[in-house]
């Protein structure tokens, strides 16, 4: 990763790290690098509710338009939305505005590329170049003393060859860029995903917690037409409460309304809606381990499972490989992070797989983590299969995991050698019947301990010696 892009796009608090003018420069640097064969890139502009959204989104449009690009602003709308409506207008490339499940100080801004995928590491290492003055166009075109009378100067609009100082373009008249909003775009979403479920759900109840996020008006609209009885929660978003105790990271209030409203389900979206939680009849939280299985299993009794493959991540309950292994299912391994269970879906054609945090892919309807398509994919296999939820979350069982952050001064210490005896005592301890997984966090300096296995108490004693050897470190 680069300097200002990290595994979701550019990160930070509103107004602070993530400033009006950075956005500026990512509008302009990345419509010019994803559409240097267009004379007027079309990008597709959404965002989630927070009240920075607004702030970054007109400095975004003021970047695109300064270039020659023309946005396609579509107002509130869940990630995936973006990813799929650059495909169906034929964009050059969507942005989002979003810091998915984080507090509302905090917002992001990613772009996907034409096909609706998320960016590979170098294209996003090329837009930062340009904004930090290191990529060709700068050095080749940028302002020199006879054109403005200071070499290097940031203030300069424009040179005499229409560039701006940092080399991009700088067009006038006809060819600066314009805004076209899209009316309809909640529409032409919903209208998709209705698409992808080939059952009704006339009678069932669902609560739909909404997280006073970019789904909370898509997700209950959405189930609606599609004949559930729904009962909305934290779907009234005013700009500051986004993912306030709510949402698929706080499901508590979500499995209790489950079971007050008597309900068939329930489901927790997060912030942009790219993730889900569910909730079963009975109250329990079913996260996305135990989605993945339901929907892995019955996609292969359907032959709807290419080479009968899925990905997870290495966080991935041991419970879920279970489950898999035992139909007959292959399991793909990665590291943690939605981006590298796509790259495994695409190195092995295959379509299916996420995360236990409810970040799920599904390439046959969506180019990325879509937590409504998720949920309605969810809700069919209910459907088909006439089992509630509670059943198709039982086909999995969850060994006891228990994960320990510990600060420390140098995420490097996790190679030490003291470290690395006790993680191999502790897995040692385990014979078999469980793991140790240990990795730096990639935002913070933790070192975070993960362990697995059929003996909570155990497993404890195990998780805290490894974590007392890195608290050594501090």
């Amino acid at each position: 990763m680069g300097k200002l892009f990290g595994t979701d796009g550019v990160r930070g608090v509103a107004n602070k790290e993530l400033t009006p003018e950075l956005a500026f420069k990512l509008g302009r640097a990345g419509a010019y690098v994803l559409s240097k064969e267009a004379p007027h890139p079309r990008i597709v502009i959404g965002k989630d509710t927070r009240i920075s959204g607004d702030m970054l989104e007109a400095a975004l449009i003021a970047g695109i338009t300064s270039v020659g690009g023309e946005a396609l602003p579509v107002g509130v709308l869940p990630t995936p939305g973006i990813a799929y409506l650059t495909r169906k207008l034929g964009a050059t490339a969507g942005v989002v505005i979003s810091a998915s499940h984080n507090p509302v100080a905090d917002n992001g801004i990613k772009f996907f590329s034409a096909s609706g995928f998320k960016l590979p590491d170098a294209v996003e290492e090329e837009i930062e170049s340009y904004i930090l003055g290191t990529g060709k166009e700068s050095v080749d075109k940028c302002c020199d003393k006879d054109s403005c009378g200071d070499a290097g100067s940031t203030d300069c609009m424009g040179d005499a060859e229409g560039h701006h100082s940092d080399g991009l373009p700088a067009p006038t008249g006809v060819q600066v860029g314009r805004v076209c909003p899209v009316a309809d775009a909640e529409t032409m979403y919903i209208k998709f995903l209705k698409q992808t479920v080939p059952v009704d759900f006339t009678g069932l109840k669902i609560v739909v917690d909404g997280a006073n996020g970019a789904a909370s008006h898509v997700a209950p609209r959405v189930l609606r037409e599609l004949g559930a009885e729904v009962v909305p929660i934290f779907c009234e978003p005013d700009g500051t409460n986004i993912n306030d105790g709510c949402g698929s990271t706080h499901p508590e209030t979500l499995s209790r309304a489950v079971v007050d409203h008597g309900a068939h389900l329930g489901l927790a979206l997060d912030g942009d809606a790219d993730r889900l939680i569910a909730v079963d009849e009975k109250g329990n939280i079913v996260d996305g381990d135990q989605i993945i299985v339901a929907c892995a299993l019955h996609m292969k009794t359907k032959g709807q499972l290419p080479k009968d493959t899925v990905a997870v991540t290495v966080m991935s309950n041991m419970g879920l490989h279970i489950a898999l292994k035992q139909a007959g299912i292959h399991i793909l391994e990665t590291k943690v992070g939605d981006r590298y269970v796509l790259e495994a879906l695409l190195q092995h054609d295959a379509v299916f797989g996420g995360e236990q945090s409810g970040h799920i892919l599904s390439l046959q309807h969506n180019t990325t983590g879509d937590g409504e398509l998720t949920a309605l994919q969810l809700i069919t296999v209910m459907k088909e299969t006439g089992r509630p939820l509670s059943e198709l979350a039982g086909q999995m069982q969850r060994l006891p995991q228990l994960l320990v952050n510990v600060r420390v001064k140098d995420k490097g210490c996790m190679n030490a050698p003291e470290a690395l005896a006790a993680v191999q005592a502790g897995q040692e301890k385990l014979d078999g019947r469980g793991r140790i997984l240990v990795r730096p966090s990639g935002t913070e300096p933790l070192i975070r301990v993960m362990g697995e296995g059929p003996d909570l108490v155990e497993l404890k004693q195990i998780v805290e010696e490894i974590a007392d050897v890195f608290r050594s470190f501090q």
